[in-house]
């Protein structure tokens, strides 16, 4: 045990005094926070510099429509041709040219501008005759109120979704940020288990190829080699993890107060960042405010957080346990990629299943990524938001930890026989074989 000890001391002491580690466990949150934060920054930036339009408007019906802000002021003129308009000193921004009746003839407006034309100034000038000739075009049919009929008619209904139990108690929800969080979590066993695991590769790699590891094995058994590693390594990632954690609830709080930025404009921001399109298109109305943090609040934390570290932990050992076997039986960095090739795809397998089981967390789908092993810490993270049976989440973990204490032995028995091998390129069959050595 003290040697198994010493191996997870060595691991974790050397890599959390790499410059690397101190510099991306520092840079990290600011960077997270950067992007809560800038959106909200850029949304707030204004164009104190008010640009003139002109209006050529033969008609007379439109050109009182378009009003002033703090981004355009609109002012009328007689003739769109005058070339002053479009010389290099003119201080007209462009050129609204109406020629004749839009109703009739709705190929008789054009704006012109020395540059392309803005898009926020065409998107207004467009909504503004659009919503006339449609008034126009209506009072046409000589029907009393017929644009009202048409406005009650057209308009949508928003449906509030709650959660209520069998006692009639009801709280909010809100699907997106289920799915925000579910996909947050999701994402971070993903990178931490490509990341971290690709550094017991690594490492075992490194000590092979400099035979250092023929030194270590004639001291302490290999299979307390390899799990030295595997936990070592585990280590410095709940620790940066964990650091991440107080960083960025210090960095948000203290910019939420030096920028005046309140926490729901910050949950939506990084929600519509993070979230599915259906969030995106959520509006910032005060009314909405409240709604979507309480429901923000209703979310499973506890059983979240609970899950997140068994199936982190879990995810690990297992993945792991592959990187730590291929890094033992192959010579060069070249040779790990038809190994890694299939686990790559199984993750990856993994994201796309936890993508459309987003959309149906009960479905065949859903249900058997979340219990098969090799996907479950993936996809069961994106369906605990949405409230799993119970019995589902203990057989997922089950199944889970099982296989991955499988997977820890055979790895062990080819680490033991390959991190001795040189100079050849095993297969899998070959090492099949090796799991068999007594």
């Amino acid at each position: 045990m003290n040697k198994f000890l010493l191996v997870v001391q060595r691991e974790f002491m050397t890599r959390v005094k790499k410059k690397s580690f101190v510099i991306l466990t520092i840079l990290m949150p600011f960077i997270f926070a950067a992007l809560v934060f800038v959106p909200i920054w850029l949304a707030s930036i204004k164009d104190n510099n008010q640009k003139t339009v002109a209006v050529a408007d033969k008609t007379g019906k439109y050109v009182g429509l378009f009003k002033d802000d703090q981004t355009y002021r609109f002012v009328p003129i007689a003739n769109a041709d005058d070339r002053a308009l479009y010389a290099d000193t003119t201080s007209y921004e462009a050129v609204v040219d109406i020629r004749a009746d839009l109703a009739t003839n709705p190929k008789a407006a054009t704006i012109y501008s020395r540059n392309e034309v803005p898009a926020g100034l065409l998107s207004y000038v467009e909504n503004v005759i659009n919503e006339q000739v449609r008034h126009d075009k209506l009072e046409a049919t000589g029907i009393t109120g017929l644009d009202k009929i048409i406005d009650d008619v057209q308009s949508q209904i928003t449906i509030s979704t709650m959660k209520r139990n069998a006692d009639g108690d009801t709280s909010s929800s809100n699907t997106a940020f289920a799915i925000a969080a579910g996909f947050v979590f999701t994402f971070l066993i993903y990178m931490f288990v490509m990341s971290y695991g690709g550094m017991v590769m690594q490492s075992v790699m490194e000590e092979k190829t400099n035979r250092i590891v023929e030194l270590m094995v004639s001291s302490v058994k290999p299979f307390q080699l390899m799990m030295g590693k595997i936990v070592g390594i585990s280590l410095v990632g709940f620790v940066q993890l964990a650091i991440w954690g107080v960083m960025l609830v210090v960095i948000l709080t203290g910019a939420s107060m030096a920028f005046g930025v309140s926490n729901a404009d910050m949950m939506q921001t990084s929600s519509m960042a993070m979230a599915t399109p259906s969030a995106q298109a959520m509006s910032a109305a005060p009314s909405e405010t409240q709604e979507m943090l309480t429901a923000l609040l209703n979310l499973p934390y506890a059983e979240l957080g609970v899950c997140f570290v068994l199936y982190f932990i879990g995810g690990y050992l297992l993945y792991a346990s592959f990187f730590a076997a291929i890094g033992a039986s192959v010579n060069e960095q070249e040779d790990s990629s038809q190994f890694m090739m299939p686990i790559v795809l199984i993750m990856v397998f993994g994201l796309y299943a936890a993508m459309g089981s987003a959309e149906n967390t009960n479905g065949p789908l859903a249900f058997w990524a979340s219990v098969f092993p090799l996907t479950s810490p993936i996809v069961m993270m994106v369906r605990i938001p949405f409230n799993v049976p119970l019995w589902e989440e203990v057989l997922s973990l089950v199944i889970l930890y099982a296989t991955a204490l499988f997977f820890i032995w055979c790895s062990a028995r080819i680490y033991r026989v390959g991190i001795l091998m040189y100079g050849k390129k095993p297969s899998i069959k070959e090492m099949i074989k090796w799991m068999r050595y007594k």
